[in-house]
């Protein structure tokens, strides 16, 4: 354990790093307060309002550094360890400062096998910067993600924690990077199934400005 802490496989994060909001921003207003105590409400317990009250934050404060975990920790009124462990859990929580944009392009098997990594690589090269990094104007973060639940549109991504953007080719990537640099998000794409389109003449939701439907998925390149 002593070799571990001295020689971490994963570095360790700074116990009290310097803070990025001061004390006169790390306040929620009236409202979000009332908003925080409903959620807590609804639970048996106060902590399970916890995943509600970070994104709330997420939201307010762009990301999650400690004081701010430690603020919605306060306010619901659980140790910092609990809150500290939900927001390092889910890398929906980002933990540090990331771009206006933030790209998380799915490489788990399946979209690996049609080219995740292909579409990941492709888009570092054209923005110019790895996965885990932000482009040096603020645009961009892009990441690696686990399975988006996305699998019959692989390769697909998805821009931050939002829209997802299914059946990516070079072209697509061009064509979204194009269109988020002039602030133009993607609309909510519904992917219809085949026997959508067979039995029901299409998809079944009127609520989208935008459907797409199955098709061959390609091949990664680099199991060909």
């Amino acid at each position: 354990m002593a070799d571990f802490i001295k020689h971490p496989v994963v570095e360790l994060p700074d116990r009290k790093p310097e803070p990025v909001f001061g004390p006169d921003e790390l306040v929620f207003s009236e409202d979000e307060k009332a908003q925080v105590k409903t959620w807590i409400s609804r639970y048996p317990t106060a902590d399970g309002a916890i995943m509600r009250g970070l994104w709330l934050a997420q939201e307010k404060f762009g990301f999650l550094p400690p004081e701010v975990i430690q603020l919605v920790a306060d306010e619901i009124g659980i140790p910092y360890a609990n809150a500290y462990g939900v927001a390092t859990f889910y890398t929906q929580y980002f933990k540090e400062k990331k771009g206006t944009y933030v790209l998380d392009v799915c490489t788990c098997f399946s979209c690996q096998l049609c080219g995740g990594f292909d579409m990941l690589h492709y888009l570092e090269e054209k923005l110019g910067v790895h996965k885990g990094e932000t482009t040096p104007d603020g645009d961009f973060t892009i990441q690696e993600a686990e399975c988006l639940g996305a699998c019959g549109s692989a390769p697909m991504l998805q821009i931050t924690n939002g829209p997802f953007v299914h059946n990516l080719t070079e072209e697509k990537i061009d064509a979204l990077v194009d269109a988020l640099r002039e602030g133009q998000m993607p609309a909510f794409t519904s992917v219809t199934l085949p026997q959508d389109e067979d039995e029901l003449g299409g998809n079944r939701r009127t609520d989208v400005s935008a459907t797409d439907t199955y098709s061959v998925r390609p091949v990664s390149e680099t199991v060909r």
